[in-house]
């Protein structure tokens, strides 16, 4: 979900090769050639590109294949439906927009038996907070977002290591803290300290986060996204907000450098959220069938266990998760115990009013604007 690339345009390219006619035979492309294309809007570095290239031969579908960066950056694009997307890979509360919006289609399960696959608690997940009836997206990937902290500076610093949001208020952690440069994440953690749901509509909870988030700003080294991984690992600061997926890099980079000192995560006791990334097929896809023999093909255990050994983040596939070896199916960081995650929730679209009150709030903190009596 959270990966940074450098962008392509290979589908909005294609898109326009695929309109011109092709000079000096004055043909174009065939009717069975258009059939056998399938146009895929991804994360960046979110999918083994191997895998593309099996899909490929097993199929004869040709893939072209865009990525975006952000949920935000990916959703006006398919609105506007100047290009038409057959395969999209969203996250939950984007996802219950598109519903909302009618830009999804139904998908024919009869195209996709691999479901099975899916571990029955996702789809739960799914069913419950974006998805109604699991009518509209196919898990792809899990994860949470939870604290990472360097044991040895800690120890330095004389503090014990964080077990709660509210530990990253602590005044000792002056210059040490990374946090996330995202709206929702941010407010996550000020809600969530604060006892209130992190899809909390309420204006007044919004405020009462948002003051902590300036009150915590003079703590606060910097407001990073994917930087946090490499900055805790060059040891350059304490304590640092992250999501789960990183953990396995980082685990390995840490025994590979012989570091002196240990990066270990943990779930705060308050709770968080878990974000799901699935694939969904636009309305005004041209290829459905294709799509759904590609999603259909990224269930396959074999398939599935191949691109989270390359994403590293979780896999809601039972098959894929039983083909792993025994220590990554111990991994706690890649795969809590559900008891661990009983305070979590599912991030939510809660509507265009609402979210403006959020990016005024996270403006307000992003300027320093301490309001009286705060500090």
């Amino acid at each position: 979900m959270k990966k940074s690339y450098t962008r392509i345009s290979m589908a909005a390219l294609a898109v326009l090769a695929a309109s011109v006619s092709v000079t000096g035979c004055g043909s174009s492309k065939s009717s069975a050639d258009k059939d056998n294309e399938l146009y895929v809007y991804n994360w960046g570095e979110y999918i083994d590109e191997s895998v593309i290239s099996q899909f490929e031969e097993e199929t004869g579908i040709k893939v072209i294949y865009d990525m975006f960066e952000t949920n935000e950056e990916m959703y006006p694009i398919i609105e506007a439906g100047a290009i038409s997307y057959d395969a999209v890979c969203p996250s939950d509360y984007m996802i219950q927009k598109m519903v909302q919006n009618d830009l999804l289609a139904e998908l024919n399960f009869d195209n996709i038996p691999n479901i099975k696959e899916i571990d029955p608690l996702y789809l739960q997940m799914a069913s419950t907070a974006f998805d109604p009836e699991n009518k509209y997206a196919v898990p792809y990937t899990w994860g949470d977002l939870g604290i990472l902290y360097n044991d040895k500076r800690l120890e330095e610093l004389g503090i014990d290591p964080p077990t709660k949001w509210s530990d990253l208020w602590d005044e000792r952690l002056s210059g040490e803290l990374l946090m996330q440069d995202s709206i929702r994440s941010a407010f996550t953690i000020a809600l969530t300290k604060n006892g209130y749901s992190l899809n909390t509509t309420n204006p007044d909870e919004i405020a009462i986060a948002k003051n902590d988030l300036i009150a915590q700003k003079p703590l606060v080294q910097a407001y990073v996204i994917d930087q946090v991984r490499d900055k805790m690992i060059g040891g350059e600061a304490a304590v640092g907000v992250i999501y789960s997926g990183e953990m396995l890099y980082i685990q390995n980079e840490v025994k590979e450098l012989g570091l002196d000192y240990n990066l270990n995560y943990v779930l705060p006791e308050e709770g968080t959220y878990i974000f799901i990334d699935c694939w969904v097929v636009p309305k005004n896809a041209k290829h459905k069938e294709n799509a759904e023999k590609w999603i259909n093909f990224l269930c396959r255990p074999d398939i599935a266990k191949k691109n989270f050994e390359y994403i590293t983040y979780s896999t809601p596939n039972k098959g894929a998760f039983d083909l792993l070896d025994t220590d990554l199916q111990n991994n706690k960081a890649l795969f809590p115990d559900i008891d661990d995650l009983k305070n979590a929730e599912v991030l939510q679209y809660l509507g265009d009013e609402v979210d403006d009150l959020y990016n005024e709030a996270w403006k307000e903190v992003k300027q320093n604007k301490i309001p009286h009596g705060i500090i």
